[in-house]
């Protein structure tokens, strides 16, 4: 298949909105068990609320904001990303008050909360630079699947290296814009999670300790920091370089971290390099293993 074709297969099913679906799945199904047994009623309710919420409504706002300015479904210019934005905002915060006032859940309702916050930091970057809502989207989901599965949860993360191809080669983020998206979500949406969950004193427990998710967000980021790094500065020997810094991670994740790090640190390298690999030779990972 050519490779744009599979790029914008990623691109699609990573959409937001879309990713959201079998990601939120996931999180209402685990949130649905309650001392072993499960609530059918609570999970209807959850998924209903995710569902509405973080897919429907904003996708059909996207939806119709781009054939109205006849643009395509990314939205590519910067300028006319603000008003499904702000769209998104307000209705993961409705979200968040549907989910507060009918007491379903409070992961559920923090995590809305939380998808509001992070949304309205995307929109105050995009009036200045456009970053990747689609990495962003990504980690949201992903940094609350940590927090409930720990290393389960971060194993979703194997998408993040995939997705930053995708944007990059179909030419709808530079490098930096893909990366950050990512990193700024993952870390947004872990300690917002603690924070609200505090501020409101919900009652949640079971979570993945704060530090442990610290750590498992480093081992997903190194190597496309390190990927990203190189692929801007102009240097000889890239691929040496960028080999001494992996080796450096390796012997880091393993002598810090626990070894459920160490292992996703692994999986995400071994993902980034398997892409690059794939790659045509003008995407900038392809030629850091090729200088």
């Amino acid at each position: 298949m050519n490779k744009e074709k599979v790029a914008k297969r990623v691109s699609t099913f990573t959409n937001p909105p879309i990713i959201c679906i079998p990601l939120f799945f996931i999180i209402c199904l685990i949130l649905s068990f309650e001392n072993g047994t499960f609530i059918l009623s609570k999970f209807i309710a959850l998924e209903l609320i995710s569902l509405v919420f973080t897919s429907v409504l904003p996708m059909a706002i996207i939806v119709f904001w781009a054939k109205k300015l006849n643009t395509d479904s990314d939205i590519s210019n910067r300028e006319d990303r603000y008003t499904p934005l702000v769209v998104g905002i307000v209705s993961y915060f409705i979200g968040f008050l549907v989910a507060l006032i009918s007491g379903v859940d409070h992961f559920l309702t923090a995590l809305l909360l939380c998808y509001s916050v992070n949304t309205g930091v995307v929109l105050l970057i995009t009036s200045k630079w456009k970053i990747s809502v689609h990495t962003t989207g990504l980690s949201g989901p992903v940094g609350a699947l940590i927090l409930l599965l720990g290393p389960i949860g971060a194993l979703f993360a194997i998408l993040y290296p995939v997705l930053i191809w995708s944007r990059v080669t179909l030419n709808k983020h530079t490098m930096a814009q893909a990366i950050a998206g990512g990193v700024q979500g993952f870390f947004l949406t872990i300690i917002e999670m603690y924070l609200f969950i505090y501020l409101f004193n919900f009652n949640v427990s079971g979570l993945v300790p704060f530090a442990d998710c610290i750590w498992y967000i480093l081992a997903i980021i190194f190597t496309p920091i390190v990927f990203g790094i190189l692929s801007y500065i102009n240097v000889s020997a890239k691929r040496m370089i960028f080999i001494c810094a992996e080796i450096i991670g390796l012997i880091f994740f393993l002598i810090f971290s626990p070894f459920s790090v160490f292992l996703i640190y692994l999986a995400i390298s071994i993902t980034s390099v398997l892409i690059s690999l794939y790659a045509d030779e003008d995407y900038a990972w392809f030629k850091v293993l090729n200088s």
